[in-house]
């Protein structure tokens, strides 16, 4: 039996929210083939097959993954200073997801709020956004920030808080690529834009996405209003 490919053919969806939060990795940027380099050298330093780490990281902490394979490189110290190498090392191996540079410009040049939630490290986001001369947000939440890293719901209530709205119940819309990630923004009670890049489109329908898209070219600020701080997304695109 055939199955239809996905149809991304959903028309425009025009949505206000006060505030978007980003992850990171495949969703501003995919690093995927520079995280590969970075897994097989710790793999070859502790004596674990790079392949069985890939298959259980993409999504997740260093530390986590860390505390399965070798605890005793599970601590900030080391894991912020192997992070901090790889947009250096590896730079020429990452490009931007399309659309990604255009959005986050777009919200800056309108002081729309926006922060970056990412299961990396501040060295490893900084880095990336330096090297990549991307749009840096006045705030991120990263790896440190949180006892737990997603699909646990505190880096982006984290996230929110650290956006400093004035509404007692702002709307956020949180843009995403991996399962976990819509799962810990959807478990915070926020809308999900989940990118269709590494993932099925049954496993991001399954965590809760509200759409899903190709990339960030189907995600657009049509307007905002500074008066009320409320943002106009306009979403086109989506899966049908």
């Amino acid at each position: 039996m055939t199955v239809p490919e996905p149809s991304f053919s959903a028309p425009p969806e025009l949505l206000s929210c006060h505030g978007l939060l980003f992850d990171m990795d495949g969703t501003i940027i995919d690093s995927t083939e520079a995280v590969i380099k970075n897994w097989q050298r710790i793999g070859n330093e502790i004596g674990v097959d790079p392949e069985a780490i890939l298959a259980t990281s993409h999504g997740r902490r260093s530390i986590a993954v860390l505390q399965i394979y070798e605890p005793k490189l599970a601590n900030w110290e080391y894991i912020n200073h192997i992070e901090g190498l790889i947009p250096t090392e590896f730079g020429a191996d990452a490009v931007e997801i399309a659309g990604s540079r255009a959005l986050l410009e777009r919200l800056d040049q309108n002081s729309v709020p926006w922060c970056i939630v990412t299961s990396g490290t501040r060295p490893l986001v900084t880095g990336w956004l330096n090297i990549m001369k991307l749009a840096h947000p006045k705030n991120l939440v990263v790896a440190e920030d949180v006892k737990n890293g997603k699909p646990d719901p505190a880096c982006y209530q984290l996230g929110r808080a650290k956006l400093n709205l004035a509404q007692k119940d702002p709307a956020i819309l949180v843009l995403e690529d991996a399962p976990a990630g819509v799962r810990a923004g959807k478990a915070a009670g926020f809308k999900v834009v989940a990118l269709a890049t590494p993932h099925s489109l049954e496993q991001l329908k399954e965590s809760g996405a509200d759409w899903i898209v190709r990339d960030m070219r189907s995600v657009t600020l049509k307007a905002w209003d500074k008066t009320t701080g409320q943002a106009q997304i306009e979403i086109v695109d989506a899966v049908v």
